[in-house]
């Protein structure tokens, strides 16, 4: 591997030069400009997407959804070139020829249907009133029956990729969001040409030319081994659905490698040099991983946002490690060379907003506005006031569904030991003790599998609140590092653009060069951890009970509640 003098004593023009990252969450996109030599960040800019998360009707034309959709209009991805790269420019100050590449990260899965010149279906006239036409969000979980399906057949035909995503496909990936497709509107299922990650449509409409990246083809459209499920399985789900894989198929990049040079087009909306770089797609988890520095097997990296998503790599070589409830794992999928585990957690800061804007009352609001702090900041406050156990609660952090370990998105919240002298504050710390609870549950799971995890290092918004990062520590029993950057996936886009431009060998020596993390920020308090121990003991007590068939009471809400939607 290189070494740090390597590459910054070596005389290579590009050190000298600038990068952007540009980071696409939930509900905004985030340009950074980046120094190549030493990863400094010079500047940043947000647009918030002007549809943001489409849920209940679609805008055009107010036609409502059905429960658990999310939607996306991608022309919100464009504005964010149009608008965010030319003001993060701005506010570093960089003049855009000093500027030699650009790299994109997404959520995923992320997955939109196009024309096979990269149109999306919902920009055509006709389409404009079809759902199914738009971008389906990661946090699309209508397609669960249809995961269901795919996953209880794989097992039934032992389908030998199935043990590669911990046993089951999540309603949120490629196949099981394209099943659907076909189900129930099969005009636009037989009408797209192309069914393509988000991440890998922008880059397209950066370069002109289509990419495929290794990450969401692995994690998120099971490629495995240079193939993918077959004819005969497919045919099986739905004669229709053969011709699934056709639409999927592409020469896939790996990480780091140039997707491109910039188009006119593209030069003149983000106000870049034409032909510059443009670095293969990836994942806004995945692509956390050298802005940390985590480019070493064991260092789990997770990015807490509205939800949080591992990432850890594992040695490369031989077969990787067969673990149960995992999202995937990819040769490659995160550092070349390298086996890439992925887990996560649907819903995280999600659910400590639904708490917060749904059930704290009036008086709470007034002392926050008061006190000239936020409602999480107050609540956090007061719950730090107590401790471990004393609120007498346990929840379950499912209000989104679980993605690992269990793979089921038809699984609800549970709070456990309510009483008429149950305060907010004291909910509050139980929902965020819930998903540390699930971390765990993770961490442990890759442990039984033979995944070794010796750090644990946080990169997102709510690394923020120094609480929380302690109950990780504590939790987990684990060192818990901090990302160096408050923007570490925009970062790590940038890291790429360095290697796509040529600055940089590979990941890993931009990552040493360019990376930034505070190792062991918080570190474990033997007290509280032993008191957690119990509280965790009652977490997996319910978590198996109701997310492992001992009582199916939350499946079957949610039929009654489907029922009388009908």
């Amino acid at each position: 591997m290189s070494t740090d003098a390597d590459f910054v004593n070596a005389h290579n023009p590009h050190l000298d030069k600038y990068v952007i990252g540009v980071d696409y969450g939930t509900l905004s996109g985030r340009a950074l400009v980046v120094r190549v030599s030493d990863g400094a960040e010079l500047g940043s800019a947000v647009h918030e997407y002007a549809s943001a998360v489409i849920e209940r009707a679609l805008p055009a034309t107010g036609a409502k959804l059905p429960p658990d959709w999310a939607l996306q209009d991608p022309d919100d991805y464009r504005e964010v070139l149009r608008r965010a790269v030319p003001e993060a420019l701005r506010v570093a100050g960089v003049a855009a020829q000093e500027v030699v590449g650009i790299g994109v990260d997404f959520t995923a899965c992320t997955v939109l249907p196009t024309l096979k010149d990269g149109t999306p279906l919902c920009e055509l006239p006709e389409f404009r009133d079809r759902p199914h036409a738009y971008v389906k969000l990661w946090k699309h979980h209508a397609a669960q029956s249809h995961a269901d399906r795919i996953n209880a057949l794989a097992h039934e035909r032992g389908e030998p990729w199935i043990g590669r995503y911990g046993g089951k496909i999540s309603s949120e990936w490629e196949y099981a969001k394209g099943l659907q497709l076909l189900e129930e509107d099969p005009e636009i299922y037989h009408r797209a040409e192309r069914w393509i990650e988000a991440t890998d449509w922008i880059t397209w409409q950066l370069t002109g030319t289509e990419s495929r990246n290794a990450c969401t083809a692995g994690y998120k459209g099971i490629l495995q081994d240079g193939a993918r499920p077959g004819a005969e399985y497919l045919a099986a789900l739905n004669p229709e659905f053969t011709g699934f894989t056709a639409k999927l198929e592409y020469p896939i990049s790996q990480l780091g490698e140039r997707a491109g040079g910039l188009t006119k087009e593209a030069a003149g909306w983000t106000g870049l040099p034409e032909g510059i770089a443009v670095s293969v797609g990836n994942v806004d988890a995945h692509v956390t991983a050298p802005a940390v520095k985590a480019v070493e097997p064991g260092r789990m990296v997770a990015i807490m946002g509205t939800s949080t998503c591992h990432v850890v790599s594992g040695p490369g070589g031989g077969a990787p490690a067969d673990v149960a409830g995992m999202c995937g794992v990819v040769d490659g999928g995160i550092i070349a060379g390298l086996w890439g585990y992925e887990a996560g957690q649907s819903g995280v800061g999600d659910i400590f907003a639904w708490f917060v804007n749904g059930f704290v009352g009036p008086e709470l609001h007034a002392a926050a506005i008061e006190r000239g702090i936020s409602l999480h900041e107050l609540l956090t406050e007061r719950a730090a006031a107590q401790a471990p156990g004393e609120h007498g609660l346990v929840a379950l952090d499912w209000q989104s569904g679980n993605r690992s370990v269990l793979v089921d998105h038809a699984l609800s919240g549970v709070i456990l030991g309510l009483t008429l002298a149950t305060e907010p504050h004291e909910v509050y710390r139980a929902l965020l003790e819930a998903t540390a609870f699930g971390t765990r549950v993770i961490v442990e799971a890759l442990k039984a599998g033979g995944v070794e995890v010796v750090e644990y290092i946080a990169a997102g918004g709510l690394t923020k609140n120094s609480f929380l990062m302690q109950m990780y520590s504590d939790v987990l029993r684990c060192p818990v590092s901090i990302a160096g950057s408050a923007q570490a996936p925009a970062l790590g886009a940038a890291i790429h653009a360095a290697v796509a431009a040529g600055a940089y060998p590979d990941v890993p020596a931009a990552a040493h060069a360019m990376g930034s993390v505070i190792p062991s920020a918080y570190t474990p308090d033997a007290d509280r951890a032993a008191a957690y121990d119990l509280l965790f003991a009652e977490y997996l007590t319910l978590h198996d009970h109701f997310g492992r068939g001992g009582n199916d009471v939350l499946h079957r809400l949610r039929e009654i509640k489907a029922g009388t939607q009908k």
